[in-house]
C-alpha cells in the first residue's frame, strides 16, 4: 500500500481502521490497520483473517500509542474544597468533617458515614469492599497473636468455644505483615504512623462478619495490647481506624496499583512486543489494554510519585517488593483464590458470587474464541508469536521467577484459554471490584484515613474523642484524599463496558458470533445484579458488567 499525501495536506497522517480489498475473482479481503501511518513510504500487511501464517512478512507499520484525551488528574486541584486543601489543622469535630464530605456523596459513602463505628460494617467491608483479597479462613491462630479462650469469649455464641468455631470454619483472619517495620511519611513538616496489624474477624449466629481481636503491632508484646469490642468505646474504635488506615495502604499499593495496573502493563507491553495486529490473541486482548500505559504514566507523574498523593510511605518500594513475593499465578485465578483463602461459603460475599460468575462468562467467550483458532495442541506449541508473547510476560512481568507459577510457554490449548482469561479478567471485573469503590468506602475518612497523626496505642483506657481526632488526617490531607478518590471512582468519559467492541478488529463470522453471544451473556448477568441489589441496604455493583470497563482505563 502506497500512502500519497494529499495536495493541501503534505504532513498528514493516517489513522483507518482497515483496507478492504475485492479481488477480481470476487473475494473480500480485509487488512486491519489501527495504527498511525506517518511517513510515505510503502507498507505491507497480512490480511486479518487470524490464520496463522507465521513469518510471512515483516511490519514495516510505526507502532506507536494510540493517542487519548488527558484524563483529568492535572484537574484535582479543582476538586480540592476552598478554603481545606491547604489547611495543616486538626479535625476539631466529626461535624466539621461532614461539611467536606457533603459536596460528594454516594448512596454508599452515605451509608459509611452513618455506620462507620459499628462492627458489622467494619467486617462486611473485607468482603464486598476495596480489598476484598485480604481476607482468608483461619483455621489455626498464628504464633505471634496470642489470643486466649478467655479474650474472646464474650464475642462467641453461648455454648460454642474459639476451638469449636476455628473448627467449624467461622474465624478469619486480616494479616498486615507487608506494613511491618514500616516507616510512614511526613506531611505538612509532621511525622506520620501507621500499623500492621493482626485481626480475628467472627461469622455470627446470623451470618455477620464482626471483628472480635485486634494486634495492632506484629510482635505481641506489654505494649502491643489485645484491643477487644469489649473494651472502652474510644479504644476499640481507635483500634479499628488503624486497621482501616493500614488496609487503605495495603489495597492501594498492592491490590490496585500491583494487581491490576501494574499487572495490565505487563499484558500490554508483552502484547505490542510480540503480537501482529492480524494475531487473533491480539484481536482479542487489544481491547482490553485500552488506555492502560496512559493511565499508569499519569499515575506516576501525580499519584505515586515522590510527592504523590498516595505516596503515604517512605517504603513504598518495599511494600511493592513484599507484595510481589505473594503474586502468584493461582492467586490471579478466582476461583482458586477463592478455595485457598477458604472463602467458599462465607455468606454475604457478593465479590466472590458476582465475580465467580464474570469469570466464569469470560472463561466460555475465551474459550470459543481460542479454540475457534486452534484446533489441536501442537499448533500451540508451533506458534512462535504466542510463546513468544507469553515468555515475555515471564521473564519481564514476574522476573523469571518459576514460583510465581505463571507459565513460560504453552503446550495446550486450555492453557492459553486459562492464561487469556486472566489477562480479561484482570483488566476489566477485578480492576473495577479494588478500583470504582474507592470513595464509596473512603470519601468519608474517618472510614478509611489515608494517614494517621498519632502512633498506635500501647495501653488501653487512654483513647478519647481528642485522642481519635488528633490521629486522623489533618483537614488539608482529608480534602486532598477525598478529592482524589472521588476522581479516581468517577467513570470515563469515553467508557466502554465489558464486551463492548467497536473496533471491528474480527472479520470472520464466527467469532463475531461469539462476541454477540457473550455480550448477552453480560446483559442477563447484569439484570440479575440488578434484581438482588434491589433488595440490599448496600449495593455491590462493582462486578455488574454494565459499570466494569473494558481495560485499565482510569
Amino acid at each position: 500500500m502506497d500512502k500519497q499525501p494529499l495536495p493541501l495536506f503534505p504532513q498528514d497522517a493516517w489513522f483507518p481502521s482497515k483496507v478492504v480489498v475485492t479481488t477480481p475473482e470476487g473475494d473480500t479481503c480485509k487488512f486491519p490497520i489501527y495504527r498511525w501511518i506517518m511517513d510515505k513510504e510503502v507498507h505491507l500487511f497480512r490480511e486479518g483473517t487470524g490464520q496463522h501464517v507465521v513469518h510471512l512478512l515483516c511490519e514495516t507499520l510505526l507502532a506507536q500509542l494510540d493517542i487519548v484525551p488527558c484524563l483529568p488528574f492535572c484537574r484535582i486541584t479543582e476538586l480540592k474544597l476552598k478554603g481545606y486543601s491547604d489547611s495543616k489543622k486538626s479535625w476539631k469535630n466529626i461535624d466539621e468533617i461532614s461539611k467536606v464530605f457533603c459536596c460528594n456523596r454516594t448512596v454508599i459513602s452515605d451509608y459509611a458515614q452513618e455506620h462507620w463505628k459499628e462492627d458489622e460494617f467494619f467486617g462486611y467491608q473485607y468482603l464486598n469492599g476495596c480489598n476484598p483479597m485480604l481476607i482468608r479462613r483461619c483455621s489455626e491462630l498464628p504464633a505471634n497473636f496470642p489470643i486466649t479462650e478467655d479474650l474472646v469469649k464474650p464475642s462467641l455464641r453461648v455454648s460454642s468455644s474459639l476451638l469449636r468455631e476455628l473448627q467449624s470454619g467461622n474465624i478469619f483472619l486480616l494479616d498486615y505483615k507487608n506494613l511491618d517495620g514500616l516507616k510512614a511519611n511526613v506531611i505538612h513538616t509532621k511525622k506520620q504512623y501507621m500499623a500492621a496489624p493482626l485481626v480475628l474477624l467472627y461469622r455470627t449466629p446470623d451470618d455477620k462478619l464482626v471483628p472480635i481481636a485486634i494486634q495492632l503491632k506484629q510482635e505481641p508484646g506489654e505494649d502491643n495490647p489485645i484491643f477487644l469490642p469489649t473494651d472502652s468505646e474510644y479504644d476499640w474504635l481507635l483500634a479499628k481506624i488503624f486497621v482501616r488506615s493500614a488496609d487503605f495502604q495495603e489495597h492501594q499499593l498492592n491490590v490496585h496499583l500491583l494487581r491490576t495496573h501494574l499487572l495490565a502493563e505487563v499484558f500490554a507491553v508483552a502484547l505490542l512486543r510480540n503480537m501482529p495486529m492480524v494475531h487473533p490473541l491480539y484481536k482479542l486482548l487489544i481491547p482490553h489494554t485500552r488506555y492502560t500505559l496512559q493511565i499508569n504514566l499519569l499515575a506516576r507523574a501525580f499519584l505515586i510519585a515522590d510527592e504523590g498523593v498516595f505516596t503515604q510511605v517512605e517504603a513504598m518500594n518495599e511494600i511493592l517488593r513484599r507484595s510481589v513475593a505473594s503474586l502468584t499465578y493461582s492467586s490471579l485465578c478466582m476461583p482458586e483464590d477463592i478455595t485457598a483463602r477458604g472463602l467458599e461459603s462465607v455468606p454475604n460475599n457478593y465479590y466472590r458470587d458476582d465475580g465467580l460468575k464474570l469469570w466464569d462468562i469470560i472463561h466460555r467467550f475465551v474459550e470459543e474464541v481460542i479454540s475457534f483458532y486452534y484446533k489441536s495442541d501442537s499448533e500451540v506449541r508451533e506458534d512462535q508469536e504466542l510463546q513468544n508473547w507469553i515468555k515475555d510476560v515471564f521473564d519481564h512481568g514476574f522476573l523469571a521467577q518459576e514460583c510465581t507459577g505463571i507459565p513460560q510457554s504453552f503446550s495446550t490449548v486450555p492453557e492459553v484459554v486459562k492464561f487469556v482469561t486472566v489477562v480479561i479478567f484482570t483488566c476489566s471485573g477485578q480492576h473495577s471490584a479494588v478500583n470504582s469503590g474507592q470513595y464509596d468506602y473512603g470519601g468519608w475518612m474517618p472510614n478509611t484515613p489515608i494517614s494517621l497523626q498519632r502512633p498506635p496505642p500501647t495501653t488501653k483506657g487512654q483513647s478519647t474523642e481528642s485522642t481519635m481526632l488528633e490521629t486522623l488526617p489533618d483537614v488539608g490531607t482529608t480534602a486532598q484524599g477525598m478529592s482524589t478518590m472521588w476522581l479516581l471512582s468517577k467513570q470515563s468519559t469515553d467508557f466502554l463496558a465489558l464486551g463492548q467492541y467497536p473496533e471491528e478488529h474480527f472479520n470472520e463470522i464466527p467469532p463475531c458470533t461469539m462476541i454477540q453471544k457473550f455480550q448477552t451473556e453480560l446483559k442477563v448477568f447484569s439484570e440479575t445484579v440488578n434484581a438482588r441489589n434491589s433488595g440490599l441496604p448496600v449495593p455491590y455493583t462493582y462486578m455488574d458488567p454494565a459499570l466494569v470497563e473494558n481495560s485499565v482505563a482510569i
